[in-house]
Order: structure tokens, then sequence, then C-alpha cells
């Protein structure tokens, strides 16, 4: 989570030079629509970064709408939880799915570009209810699937919870379901998420390093990311992480997720309802360790449980490659479920 604050660029950048724009407004939201041709079928659709009023917090929501949809995904990120670096993970998704499934991609309250809560801070349970509540106001009519990167695993299994007759499938996606006291790194962070004055000096660092110029901090972000990562995903840091309004909702919502995933797994609730879960683990991944992937296996073994072998990682929206797998994936497991639901 924190290796994405460390290289930051100031202010909004393109989202890929082949895209066009076109800006729309209405009572609630602003929309871009970004054209795209599918490389890979003959799905052609445009994707819609939208600015949405949920409950009175202003949210981006990255969306493809299907013609005639049979299914309605929604997808909720990780923390950072700038939906934007989801970008091509949605476009794939859609593609995979032929065309037949909406996806709405939610991304996290006090996350957006600019700091339309005024420096509001959001807890895991406030996240939570804040998609449910995206939902509740959507005129989702068909079955309801949702998929969660990391956090947004948890989260969605938790909206699973309270939309039983509407929800027909969940995906987690390197789930981040309990606190790994063997990991390093989770210690590190929670020392920084829990002290007010750690979190505060380093969300003023963030901040700071937008006063560089953006040639320079762009490369910075390039050298200390590497090549594999995607124009969109560098982009998105540049846009994003250098908010100081945005660190801190990182680091407010780290350290309430560490507070609550410090308890025990609902057992109960996965072996209740195992039929409609399924998650994706990765190698070496210390958000989701393949200990936990075993203790699901064993306390719940009807979950449909998969393990990435390709290298992607913990990131995987952060490249093309990773983007493209992880959707191809999911639309694997989503054609599964609905044919398996016909027989």
């Amino acid at each position: 989570m924190l290796a994405r604050i460390v290289s930051l660029t100031p202010g909004p950048l393109p989202f890929i030079r082949s895209f066009h724009y076109r800006k729309t407004g209405t009572l609630n939201c602003t929309t871009r629509e970004m054209g795209f041709e599918d490389l890979h079928s003959d799905v052609k659709k445009c994707v819609n970064l939208r600015l949405c009023n949920v409950s009175g917090c202003m949210t981006e929501i990255l969306e493809i709408h299907a013609d005639h949809p049979s299914i309605h995904v929604v997808f909720v990120p990780g923390n950072p939880g700038v939906i934007t670096f989801y970008k091509e993970f949605v476009e794939s998704l859609f593609e995979f799915l032929g065309g037949t499934a909406s996806v709405s991609a939610v991304g996290s309250a006090g996350q957006t570009e600019k700091n339309w809560d005024h420096g509001k801070l959001y807890s895991l349970p406030e996240q939570i209810d804040h998609k449910i509540e995206f939902i509740k106001a959507q005129n989702i009519e068909v079955p309801l699937v949702l998929v969660g990167h990391s956090i947004g695993a948890y989260i969605s299994l938790e909206m699973l919870r309270r939309l039983q007759k509407k929800a027909v499938y969940c995906i987690g996606l390197y789930p981040f379901l309990a606190l790994n006291l063997q990991s390093k790194k989770q210690s590190t962070i929670v020392k920084v998420a829990t002290s007010r004055v750690l979190s505060t000096t380093l969300s003023f660092l963030a901040a700071s390093l937008g006063f560089l110029p953006t040639k320079l901090l762009r490369l910075i972000s390039k050298l200390s990311y590497g090549k594999s990562w995607s124009n969109t995903a560098v982009e998105a840091a540049c846009s994003h992480l250098s908010q100081y309004h945005v660190i801190r909702n990182v680091l407010f919502m780290a350290m309430t997720e560490f507070r609550k995933l410090s308890e025990t797994p609902d057992w109960e609730f996965m072996r209740e309802n195992q039929e409609k879960i399924a998650f994706l683990y990765g190698i070496d991944d210390h958000w989701g360790p393949l200990e936990m992937f075993e203790e699901i296996s064993k306390q719940a073994s009807g979950i449909a449980l998969s393990i990435e072998r390709e290298g992607h990682t913990h990131g995987f929206c952060c490249t093309e490659a990773g983007s493209v797998w992880v959707a191809r994936h999911v639309s694997s497991l989503i054609n599964n479920k609905l044919a398996s639901s016909c027989r």
C-alpha cells in the first residue's frame, strides 16, 4: 500500500494519450467519456469516469454500461482506493464478459483528486456503508456480482452480508482478510498509520512533492516503480497520491483496517455462503498469505480458491498484463458461476 505513496507528481494528467474526452454534467455527477477500441473482441464501448454524489460524499466512479446487461458487476478497490488505477482492469473485464455485463468500479470515499470533502476522514466501516449506499442509489435490475481487491475483498464480503437477496456472487482478489502478524511490512505500516504524528508528517511530505516540477516527479515515479507500471497507473499516482487529503485518508482507513482485521474472520458466514464466494491468492503476498488460503480451505471448503502463479503480484492493477490476466480470471469465474446456476 505505502509503496505507491513514495513517488508522486502534481496535478491531473491525461489518462492515456489515445483517449478522447467529452464532459457532461448532471445534478449529481460529472462524466468524462473515454473511447477505446477493444483489441481482443468486437466489443466497443466508452469508459466513463464519473464524479457522483453518494450520500453527500463526492465519489469517483469508473464504469461501462452494457446495452442489455444480464448482470451488473460492482468493483471495490484496495487501499489506496484511487479508482483510476483500475482502468485497464475494468476495460478488460467488460470485454472478456462479451459486453453482457455492466461494470461499475467505486472509488474510496475521501480519495478523490479534488478535496471535495474538506479533509474528512473515512474509516473502514464508513467505506463499507459508502459502497452500500452507492448500490442503493443505482437502478440495478439484474443480478449483482461483487468483486473486491485487497481490503476491497473484505468490504465485498460485508456487502454480500447485507445484500443477500441481490448479490449472487462475491470474488476477492488478493484478499486482505486478517492481520498478518508475521509481516514486517505490515508492522511498519501499523506504526505509521496508528501514529497521528507520523501519518500527518507522511501526508505533508507527499503533498510537498507536488511542488516539484512535473517532469522531475514523473521521472522519479518511473524510476521508483520501474518500467512495468502502465501509463495509467503512473498518472493515477501523479494526480491523486500527491494530495494531502488522499494520503491522510489512506492512512486513516489503514488504521481502522488493522483494528478490525485483528479479529478472527467470520468463518460461520463464509461457510453459510461458500457457494457464493471465490478468492484469488498470489505467491509471496503478505496481505493475502498462502497460510490464509490454507485456512479458508479448511474452514469453508466449498469456497472456490485459486492461486495466481504468473508473477503479477498484489498490485496487479498497476500493469497492463496484470490487469488483463486478472480480468480474464474474474470473467471465467463469473461465466462458470452463471453456467452452473442455469443447470
